[in-house]
């Protein structure tokens, strides 16, 4: 194991970031890519990190090419092969665990514990992929015409684009390049600009692994801006699947864009994600799923909790409950221990909040807690409370401002809870069956992802992660996932000397 860095010049020299980084890679780094140097912040302290010199578009088309290339041969290695492959991967990341954790700490401002947890997300999702490599399984079907067999198998689409959000910047690029890897695709990466040195990590671990085995391009990355990069790569026909994660607006763009050349999306956008608390729910239980779904990641996750609907039997103990407990949340170095609740992203962020909370007060929500602007990217999250016809409550602030509704009936809640445009996460808290089931009915919650007795955040890597609506319908991590990385093709073979016609057809 690699013993664990305590500074950052330690960190990412055992990272192996350089002051300069390149930002371009096919499994051999561009030397000189011909973009503009692009700086990492530290958003708890605003000092640089280190730079990194961006993907051109000649650079870009370098890439494309090499992974095209790339592509023809991982497709036919075998797919257990591949799967010892990404074994490897996940090995290295157990080796680099601390110092990569620590790295997506400073570089995206969450706690390091969180950190850590992102990057044992990537060891997980890695270990599944491993065993899905022996799993990808077809069907037999019966054929209506005697002396035929029937059967579907599933083939690699190609070269997957992959564009992550800063708010995690390593592991929702391992949900989709660990699952894509072991099913014949290669990768390339376009991460946030907001976070590239946790990227050129990854690629240079994965660089190791691959470089063993003498493999090139199988997974690869363009640091760049959206535009030209992040537009040449979902224009780009080379790319049969771009998996995105951001907000809807731009998600909005990124559908209508793919699929005016007929390629397919896996889209993670916008979560306004809801909690309804019953009058015979734990509290316990309720404060401590509140407490981490609102404050955890400084409110920058795309599972993060925003509103929470009480049972007025229990609306006022809880309000208390959690005012007292935001009195308590550690706010400050993200690397510290006891810490709570790092920064926001940038200061763009603290304004958008800011103005949000303007207008929350605007439309008639009364502030329990917080909503104050402290020093550089730090801001103290924030308890309303609200109104169900605020208009503010469909939209999506991507800050931790919690909002307290009242309600009396399940029906109630569910309407309310259901009347956003987002359908990511979900959950209840209730002791009574009768009520859980029906939060988990087809008359119940309408999101993705709904739980009973937990948060809406922490989704672990088993089951499928994604959610309805203007949140995108995707799905990623566990479960069946994965073939949304492959293509169907249905087989019949006849083995009779007849050549009987589907449906009873004479021809001749």
């Amino acid at each position: 194991m690699t013993p664990a860095a305590t500074s950052i010049p330690e960190i990412l020299e055992s990272l192996h970031i350089e002051p300069l980084n390149s930002g371009a890679c096919y499994g051999d780094w561009i030397a000189e890519p011909s973009g503009s140097e692009l700086e990492s912040l530290n958003p708890a302290t605003g000092e640089p990190l280190a730079r990194v010199k961006q993907a051109g578009l000649a650079d870009y088309a370098l890439v494309v090419e090499r992974a095209s290339e790339a592509f023809l041969d991982w497709r036919m290695v075998p797919a257990p092969k591949r799967g010892e492959i990404v074994r490897e991967i996940a090995d290295e990341l157990r080796a680099h665990k601390a110092a990569l954790g620590a790295l997506v700490a400073l570089e995206n401002g969450k706690i390091l514990p969180e950190g850590l947890g992102e990057v044992r997300e990537m060891i997980d999702i890695a270990d599944f992929a491993v065993g899905l490599s022996r799993q990808l399984y077809g069907l037999t079907m019966h054929s209506e015409r005697p002396g035929h067999r029937m059967y579907e198998q599933w083939h690699p689409l190609g070269v997957i684009g992959v564009i992550s959000a800063f708010n995690f910047p390593v592991a929702v690029w391992s949900w989709n390049a660990m699952i894509a890897a072991v099913c014949g695709d290669c990768v390339l990466w376009r991460p946030s600009s907001e976070v590239p040195l946790a990227a050129i990590a990854v690629q240079k671990i994965c660089n190791r692994v691959t470089d063993r085995h003498g493999l090139k391009g199988v997974f690869n990355l363009v640091v760049g801006p959206s535009r030209p990069i992040g537009e040449s790569l979902i224009n780009d026909r080379r790319i049969p699947l771009v998996s995105f994660t951001g907000s809807t607006e731009v998600g909005r763009h990124v559908a209508e864009t793919v699929a005016r050349r007929l390629g397919r999306t896996i889209l993670e956008l916008g979560g306004n994600n809801g909690i309804v608390a019953m009058d015979d729910a734990n509290l316990d239980l309720v404060l401590r799923a509140v407490l981490f779904g609102a404050v955890g990641t400084a409110g920058q996750r795309c599972t993060t909790t925003r509103r929470l609907f009480l049972q007025r039997g229990i609306a006022a103990k809880v309000a208390e409950a959690l005012i007292a407990a935001y009195r308590q949340v550690k706010i400050g170095d993200p690397m510290e221990d006891g810490t709570l609740m790092g920064p926001l992203i940038n200061r763009r962020a603290v304004d958008d909040m800011m103005n949000g909370l303007r207008r929350i007060r605007e439309q008639g929500g009364e502030i329990l807690f917080g909503g104050e602007r402290l020093r550089g990217n730090f801001v103290q999250p924030t308890l309303v409370r609200a109104r169900p016809e605020m208009p503010i409550l469909k939209e999506e602030i991507f800050a931790p401002i919690l909002y307290l509704i009242e309600f009396d009936t399940l029906d109630e809640a569910i309407h309310w809870h259901n009347d956003v445009p987002q359908g990511l996460s979900s959950a209840m808290f209730t002791t009574n069956l009768v009520l859980a089931e029906t939060f988990l009915s087809h008359r119940g919650s309408d999101c993705g992802i709904a739980n009973v007795n937990l948060g809406t955040s922490g989704a672990e890597i088993g089951g499928a992660f994604g959610g309805e609506k203007e949140t995108g319908g995707g799905r990623e991590s566990g479960s069946d996932a994965w073939k949304a990385y492959m293509r169907r093709q249905t087989n019949t073979i006849n083995w009779s000397a007849q050549l009987p016609l589907a449906q009873g057809i004479e021809f001749l």
